[in-house]
């Protein structure tokens, strides 16, 4: 009876205990570690300000010239007559500027220009940003796989000193066998080793995007040998267009026009005028007084500048197509490393490495067998560890190559190491 309570026990607790268990959490995704870069990062945070700042700019453009109010005492604590303030002279003026040429407008377009180049900096700031988010998220995963790739050689090196064991206690292999297979796991043991100090590292570079002094994650989900199919080149290439880049030469172009109305609206000089007032305390007369005035030679004051705003509105295009040139030679670039290097990942997992697999199995039968030497199987065994590692090598490549083709066009940056078909 006391068995069967004992057990009707067990049954009750074990549920609970299960529960109880804490589950494994989530692996970070590129798209959460993006997220939280872009919520936290102060280089996002700038253009807001950056922006408040243009505002205010604008807004101080749309002013006139003040009007100025003016006081002159003339004839006043002297000698003789003009003692003290008898004969003085005082004349009350209210005095301002009258401006030609456009100038208001021009201010105010070229403050407006400075605002519009401000999107397509925000657009620039955040694609390389979510690009490093990309590549540091890759370096993680990067040391997972050579982890893994570690792993698998630590696995099959330990076959092989269990294996050197048992043939030098049965006299049919020296005991230096032996010593070079408990050498060759020693430096697998290194490389995962090392492969979890990279990892653990790389953990913390990515937090640090987010402002976090320790890495809240333990496992990514990203996998390098899932490479997507790209679309055509030269469907990529019409995307170039629209980059924030080529936006942002534009929008500094239309500053320089702005600049150069500006500088244009100097040839007329503004109209300076004055009216006031004037009392003769000596008679008690009082008469009105104005005036104006109107600078000479704007025109020739005015040419350098109008020149040098033309030769920089030249520039710009000039910059435009440099930079389109360059943008397009970098992106043909990318496009074909891209396609070889997966080309090489889709071969190496296809036609290499289960060749070597098969291989490496059958010099294992060969060699307890007698039949080859240990130098024979373990040539196998480093070929089909270098042959993962150089699948590994090219996987990186193909991804470094596509955050910059995403880059480049801007498209967003969430199918570089989380998602996609392995070729």
């Amino acid at each position: 009876m006391w068995k069967r309570l004992a057990a009707l026990a067990a049954l009750a607790i074990a549920p609970c205990a299960i529960a109880q268990v804490p589950s494994p959490p989530e692996p970070l995704t590129l798209d959460a570690a993006i997220s939280r870069v872009a919520r936290t990062h102060p280089d996002l945070r700038l253009p807001v300000l950056q922006r408040a700042a243009a505002e205010a700019r604008y807004e101080g453009a749309g002013f006139k010239p003040p009007l100025a109010f003016g006081v002159d005492i003339e004839n006043a604590l002297g000698t003789g007559a003009s003692r003290g303030f008898d004969a003085s002279e005082v004349t009350v003026s209210l005095a301002g500027v009258l401006e030609r040429g456009g100038k208001l407008d021009a201010r105010r377009a070229l403050a407006q220009a400075n605002i519009d180049t401000l999107a397509p900096q925000r657009e620039i700031t955040r694609l390389d940003l979510m690009a490093e988010v990309a590549r540091r998220y890759l370096v993680i995963t990067a040391a997972r796989g050579q982890r893994r790739i570690a792993l698998d050689d630590i696995e099959q090196r330990r076959r092989a000193v269990a294996a050197a064991r048992v043939r030098l206690q049965a006299g049919a292999s020296p005991a230096s066998t032996l010593m070079t297979a408990q050498a060759a796991l020693a430096q697998a043991e290194l490389d995962r080793d090392r492969a979890v100090q990279a990892e653990r590292a790389a953990r913390l570079a990515l937090a640090a995007l987010w402002n976090a002094r320790e890495a809240d994650f333990t496992e990514v989900s990203g996998e390098p040998l899932q490479l997507p199919a790209l679309e055509d080149f030269q469907q990529l290439a019409a995307l170039l267009s629209d980059t924030p880049e080529l936006a942002l030469i534009a929008g500094e172009a239309r500053v320089r026009e702005a600049q150069l109305q500006l500088a244009r609206s100097e040839l007329r000089g503004n109209l300076s005028w004055q009216l006031g007032m004037r009392n003769n305390r000596d008679s008690g007369d009082t008469a009105l007084v104005g005036g104006f005035s109107l600078p000479l030679g704007n025109a020739r004051r005015a040419g350098p500048e109008i020149r040098a705003a033309e030769a920089e509105l030249a520039m710009s295009a000039v910059q435009r197509e440099s930079r389109a040139l360059q943008l397009y030679s970098t992106l043909a670039e990318a496009h074909g490393r891209y396609a070889t290097a997966r080309l090489e990942v889709a071969r190496l997992d296809s036609d290499v490495l289960p060749q070597l697999q098969r291989a490496e199995k059958a010099a294992e039968s060969a060699w307890r067998a007698g039949a080859i030497s240990y130098l024979e199987w373990a040539q196998l065994q480093a070929m089909r560890i270098e042959a993962r590692q150089r699948q590994l090598d090219a996987a990186l490549a193909a991804q470094t190559a596509l955050i910059e083709i995403q880059r480049l066009t801007g498209q967003p940056l969430v199918a570089t190491a989380s998602e996609g078909n392995t070729p």
